[in-house]
């Protein structure tokens, strides 16, 4: 069923997940005396939305009318929720067409969770980003791929097998994600050539499974989503019961500002550091391949440089045959980042400002100008003061 169908499906049958407030996630609350403590309470949740204290944009030093003008635009563009923060606090949200908590699909903005998780392995010891992916896939020793790292994998430079074919049609056809993904032919050797590869991303789902002995879905649940009550965000499995670790995340625009949050405290939220903040700097704040400055480890950068796209025209040797230099969006800083998924899911995340920007909605059509990183951007360079 397509999106624009599930959404009215939903709509018409009142999706709703029944949810409990929470704390913000860098909010902590305060020891009182039980009658002010209450008091204090019943005023702090007239004041929330999902746990998050809700401020208006001037007292931010943010301009509303901007946010406005941006929350219309993304309207225009068959957006269901539209979400403004700057430090902890929501200025602006949107919702149209379906409720705040019913999850939807965001696509590649998985990616990016699944770097994270990755990171947390990495903290916990698990793995490390150098290991040969043919630690945790034999099927790869003494192959071309048997050099292949996680790093590579992460960086979207490990030369695994690319075309639009295999990767948008067939890898999202197959019985078990991760067995096709694993069963393709090295095409270029590791490092030399950058692809937006949906099916090398997804052998994570192996590499972590058996780094961490845990099934990514439940990982990520106990390991990510419950520490940052990301209550309605949940990853899907294929037929095999494989997670899709390269677009099967569904969630809201709160939820994934939890997951901004996150980037935010450099891998720390509610007290508790979940990833080292060394890989988050890698992940998020520099390019982590020569051939494209605008990728970290499955986030998208505002580094200047040689810039890639997702589906460029390359030669034999995986090389561009446009080859395109300068930044995603020259209006806002070099160390803005963004998860981006298709047909224009949006998380960008500004660090300096200390701003999220959140907006998910219906893909664009075919002759659709679909949302992107440089709309969220633009909402940030025109509403900070």
């Amino acid at each position: 069923m397509g999106l624009r169908r599930r959404l009215a499906a939903l709509t018409a049958a009142g999706a709703v997940v029944v949810t409990t407030a929470c704390a913000g996630p860098l909010d902590r609350p305060e020891t009182a005396a039980p009658a002010a403590a209450a008091a204090a309470a019943a005023a702090a949740d007239a004041n929330r939305v999902e746990g998050w204290p809700v401020r208006s944009p001037a007292s931010v030093g943010l301009r509303g009318s901007a946010l406005r003008e941006g929350a219309q635009v993304a309207r225009r563009r068959d957006s269901t929720c539209f979400a403004v923060l700057r430090n902890g606090k929501l200025v602006h949200e949107d919702n149209w067409t379906l409720r705040r908590d019913a999850p939807r699909e965001v696509y590649s903005i998985t990616k990016s969770v699944t770097s994270t998780l990755v990171g947390i392995a990495v903290r916990d010891g698990d793995l490390r980003l150098d290991d040969r992916v043919s630690r945790y896939v034999p099927q790869w020793r003494g192959t071309a791929s048997a050099t292949v790292t996680v790093r590579n994998l992460l960086a979207n430079d490990s030369g695994r097998f690319w075309s639009l074919q295999s990767d948008y049609a067939d890898l999202l056809a197959a019985r078990s994600r991760t067995a096709y993904a694993i069963g393709l032919p090295q095409q270029h050797a590791p490092g030399t050539a950058w692809a937006y590869n949906n099916a090398a991303i997804q052998v994570l789902e192996q590499v972590l499974e058996r780094s961490t002995g845990m099934g990514v879905a439940r990982y990520a649940e106990t390991r990510l989503f419950e520490p940052l009550g990301m209550q309605r965000t949940r990853f899907i499995t294929d037929r095999a019961d494989d997670a899709a670790v390269f677009y099967g995340l569904q969630t809201t625009c709160l939820d994934l500002a939890r997951f901004g949050a996150l980037q935010l405290g450099k891998g720390k939220a509610y007290g508790t550091r979940l990833v080292d903040m060394g890989y988050v700097a890698d992940a998020v704040a520099r390019s982590s391949t020569p051939h494209n400055a605008a990728y970290g480890y499955l986030w998208w950068l505002n580094r200047p440089g040689p810039l890639r796209g997702a589906t460029d025209a390359v030669d034999a040797q995986g090389q561009p045959l446009r080859r395109v230099t300068g930044q995603l969006a020259p209006s806002v800083g070099q160390d803005v980042f963004a998860a981006l998924g298709f047909g224009g899911q949006v998380l960008l995340v500004d660090p300096t400002t200390r701003t999220t920007v959140v907006r998910l909605g219906l893909p664009a059509q075919a002759g659709e100008e679909a949302y992107g990183f440089v709309d969220a951007a633009a909402v940030v360079a025109r509403a900070v003061r």
